[in-house]
């Protein structure tokens, strides 16, 4: 694009771009220009569905051992139950189970953890947020001191303590992640709420008689979903990576379940005769959480209604 200065631009931009009422289809066109976000998108569709309908991509089953094919190399045949010949495209485990399938069903533990989690988290915090700053005075103290009790210790710490009491497994995990991570949607809504609390459009809905309910959920909060999004988004990275050391640890998901982090664990044992056993669930912790902040930095940017008619020229 070449070079032209801000008043030249906006200048160019329709008025109702800069006014805010953007469509799908323009933000589907912004996508298009940045080559690189939409390859992260498009992965991140990949995954999704590839991890959905796992039961009928997966070549394999994610659970059968077979001690014929143990630490078979990528793209290699080797002999399966029944003496049937089985291809391998990324190579199989230790107990001869296919990479590639438990490839596809962890995946349905990072993505349930990661979305789960961050849904309820959320709606939670969110909410919190929302009265601490509108209503302020004693429930806005209660709250933001439970934020501030939360904070002051580590959450990865938090989990490693109640999953250690409790022990791991997929919904525990979730439970704890919705629990500890909350406060950071409660600490942005309720200071994105102050911001708007006064403002004119605030105050034209109530002087109309509209009630608490209405001016929080119909006037403040569809403001501040631009910011909640790119958090959100962010927060399924963070979750990912989170369920993936707690696996590795063994305080996650507990074998022979599939998980990202339990294939790394299990296949460092074998780097040296089994490179492959690490190599790509490490690729697919990688390339998930970099895409997920490569979508984060351009939702950030392009639902900012001060910058964003610069992605929609």
């Amino acid at each position: 694009m070449t070079a032209k200065t801000d008043t030249e631009t906006e200048a160019e931009v329709p008025a109702e771009t800069r006014e805010g009422r953007v469509t799908s289809f323009d933000l589907l066109i912004a996508l298009t220009r940045e080559p690189i976000v939409l390859l992260a998108v498009i992965f991140l569709v990949l995954m999704v569905f590839a991890a959905l309908f796992a039961h009928w991509v997966a070549p394999y089953d994610p659970l059968q051992p077979n001690i014929f094919a143990g630490r078979t190399p990528p793209f290699t045949e080797a002999a399966g139950l029944g003496g049937v010949k089985q291809f391998h495209i990324l190579g199989t485990d230790a107990l001869g189970r296919d990479m590639l399938t438990r490839l596809l069903y962890g995946a349905r533990a990072s993505l349930a953890v990661g979305l789960i989690a961050v849904v309820v988290s959320g709606v939670i915090g969110t909410t919190l947020g929302l009265l601490a700053g509108y209503y302020g005075g004693r429930i806005e103290s209660v709250i933001m001191r439970a934020v501030d009790a939360f904070m002051a210790v580590p959450s990865l710490l938090i989990a490693l303590f109640v999953l250690f009491l409790i022990g791991g497994g997929l919904l525990n995990m979730i439970l704890i992640f919705a629990c500890v991570r909350w406060v950071v949607y409660a600490r942005l809504a309720r200071s994105i709420t102050l911001s708007y609390r006064e403002s004119s459009f605030v105050e034209a809905a109530r002087s109309i008689g509209a009630s608490d309910q209405r001016v929080i959920f119909r006037h403040i909060l569809p403001n501040m979903m631009s910011p909640l999004l790119v958090l959100a988004t962010l927060e399924i990275a963070l979750l990912i990576l989170a369920e993936a050391g707690l696996s590795f640890l063994g305080f996650g998901l507990q074998p022979p379940e599939p998980s990202w982090g339990l294939m790394i664990a299990r296949g460092r044992e074998y780097l040296r005769e089994a490179w492959w056993m690490i190599t790509f669930p490490g690729l697919a912790i990688f390339l998930t959480t970099l895409s997920l902040n490569l979508l984060a930095n351009w939702l950030r940017t392009v639902t900012d209604p001060v910058q964003r008619w610069r992605w929609l020229l």
